[in-house]
């Protein structure tokens, strides 16, 4: 049986002090619930995802396709390399004589091939005597080809 002693009908239910929401004010702490309810997702903040991926402007992401030539023009690089083709060799490219190397960034000398890749340090340029690729500018099949797959790379130290 119900608690409902209102003069109304069936379908007005509590209508005597106000009505189902009169009712439910008397049986619980409305304030309360109106605190602790969850009130749907908060508006969307701008400055959020600038938090999680600030602007890279002020860094820009230097890139050596200016600096470089294809290891195809290379007779050098195509006698060394003999295993790939003419269109592996276009994919490679050799930085110029006096290019600066990126700090941090890792390089292969195809002319040295035996002492694997390196990290430069601040400062160093590619020499004369040296045909550097770097990793960043070479697809990862073709490093792999180069490198092997489990190699460390070491810092190169003067």
């Amino acid at each position: 049986m119900s608690d409902d002693n209102s003069p109304g009908d069936g379908r007005k239910k509590y209508s005597d002090i106000g009505g189902p929401e009169a009712r439910h004010a008397q049986t619980h702490d409305v304030a309360v619930e109106q605190r602790t309810n969850p009130t749907g997702p908060a508006p969307y903040d701008p400055t959020f995802d600038e938090q999680l991926a600030p602007d890279m402007s002020a860094f820009p992401q230097a890139s050596h396709a200016d600096d470089s030539s294809s290891a195809a023009d290379d007779k050098t690089v195509q006698a060394k390399l003999n295993q790939l083709n003419d269109a592996d060799l276009a994919r490679l490219s050799v930085l110029n004589d006096g290019t600066q190397l990126q700090q941090g960034s890792v390089y292969l000398d195809l002319n040295d091939m035996d002492r694997g890749p390196f990290k430069a340090i601040g400062g160093e340029h590619a020499a004369p005597n040296n045909r550097l690729i770097a990793k960043s500018e070479t697809d990862y099949e073709m490093w792999n080809r180069l490198v092997g797959q489990n190699e460390t790379v070491e810092v190169d130290r003067p």
